[in-house]
């Protein structure tokens, strides 16, 4: 997940409730003072939300873009049933799908992003639109994902969640975890205490199963990246991540971006989450991709 660097909403952006022909989803929406250049719809990754992205929308919107960030269905404010098969990963691209038409507007060109877990809820998406005709997008980013299961070490700490989601509740996870952390003799910037209770209270609405399921998919994900550079054709893509990575190998992320023949984008001083370590960056590279 990311840690979002601030809360409180930009003067261009408000919180709303997408209705689509697959339920309602949470979401916060930006838009521009002038013309809309394009609309763009940012799906974030595992134990994610909307919030992941909230450094993005403010100089998107003043790039010209309407911008909507959603919490994926088990995430956050939107939540979801008490059914596995609602969080397997074509479910949640057959929410992408709902959300794009929701957000489109005539005339106006849609781009998707998909970061981390949520680049291949994406990438199956695409996949399933590309069966059905024309792509609705005008272009497709991968922002800190990569071709398949995630790195051995990050799998292995996946599974431990995995182990411990049948037997412990969500605020008992929480404190092992940050007992984990504590212990781990990380130096980096503990985030302030809005942010810290944000992230806790994020956790705790997350839908267990949904955990169970998409956890699942990020230790045992199939290589579609075949698959997607077929349906892509005529697509732009970007693949866009930090100089480090801990849940796919920068190394691997740019051997996927030329098997799709795809644009190349490190963020420099950036991790797993460029959208929040290096928003402005991050927000330059695709404005001018999609520009």
């Amino acid at each position: 997940m990311s840690t979002p660097p601030f809360l409180t909403l930009p003067r261009c952006a408000r919180a709303l409730r997408l209705s689509t022909a697959r339920g309602e989803f949470a979401a916060l929406q930006a838009e521009p003072d002038g013309p809309v250049r394009g609309s763009a719809l940012l799906v974030p990754g595992f134990t994610g939300s909307k919030e992941d992205f909230i450094a993005l929308l403010e100089p998107l919107a003043a790039a010209g873009y309407r911008v909507t960030a959603v919490d994926q269905r088990g995430q956050y404010e939107t939540g979801g049933p008490d059914d596995p098969a609602a969080y397997a990963v074509g479910a949640l691209g057959a929410d992408v799908r709902a959300l794009t038409a929701a957000v489109a507007a005539e005339g106006v060109p849609t781009h998707l992003l998909g970061h981390s877990f949520g680049g291949q809820v994406v990438r199956e998406a695409v996949l399933a639109a590309a069966a059905d005709g024309p792509s609705p997008w005008r272009s497709l980013t991968l922002m800190s994902t990569g071709p398949g299961a995630i790195d051995p070490a990050e799998a292995a700490r996946t599974k431990l969640l995995l182990d411990a989601l049948p037997a412990l509740s969500l605020e008992e996870i929480w404190q092992v975890m940050q007992q984990m952390e504590e212990g781990s003799g990380d130096q980096r910037q503990r985030p302030d205490q809005a942010v810290a209770q944000f992230l806790h209270r994020r956790w705790l609405a997350n839908v267990p199963l949904a955990l169970t399921v998409t956890g699942g998919h990020l230790v045992a994900a199939p290589d579609r990246v075949a698959e997607l550079a077929a349906a892509t054709a005529g697509l732009p893509v970007l693949v866009l991540s930090g100089v480090r990575d801990y849940a796919w190998p920068v190394p691997e992320q740019s051997a996927m971006a030329r098997r799709l023949g795809a644009r190349r984008v490190v963020v420099e001083d950036a991790g797993h989450s460029p959208n929040a370590e290096r928003p402005a960056a991050t927000a330059a590279a695709l404005a001018d991709f999609w520009g």
